[in-house]
């Protein structure tokens, strides 16, 4: 199995595989998570509690241990870069966009994508890794 070594780019992945695929699931559903907890609207409890700016636990144990098997990282063609991904909300419901907490420094997991075809967002998201542009270019992999 895959292991990625940026938390960051994976779960651009597990964006990409589970809120616009549908392919890996079941999708992980932070409101129904904390409706459990009596908590009815999570991005006020976040700001109410001051943890607007970081990875809620929950999230962020779900999604580093989660299995992405081979298969399915084949599967990727695209990805998006963008700051407003569901994923970004199911980890910091009221996170806006405007800091480095998703913020993907390095493209060394993209060997585990052998099929990746295109990227989106490149400079207007969360990508910030440098020489981008040159990776994208040597992989043969169309970027926008």
């Amino acid at each position: 199995m895959a292991a990625f070594r940026d938390f960051n780019l994976k779960l651009v992945v597990i964006d990409a595989l589970t809120y616009r695929q549908d392919l890996l699931t079941p999708a992980f559903d932070l409101d129904a998570r904390m409706r459990e907890r009596g908590i009815d609207i999570p991005a006020v409890y976040v700001l109410e509690n001051d943890i607007d700016d970081e990875v809620l636990d929950e999230s962020r144990t779900f999604f580093e241990e989660l299995v992405i098997g081979d298969e399915l990282l084949a599967g990727v063609d695209t990805l998006c870069f963008d700051a407003g991904q569901e994923i970004y909300r199911q980890c910091a419901p009221a996170w806006g966009g405007e800091d480095d907490l998703f913020d993907i420094r390095t493209l060394d997991d993209l060997a585990l994508l052998p099929n990746l075809k295109r990227v989106t967002a490149v400079d207007d998201g969360t990508l910030v890794a440098p020489g981008k542009w040159e990776t994208f270019a040597a992989r043969g992999i169309e970027a926008s």
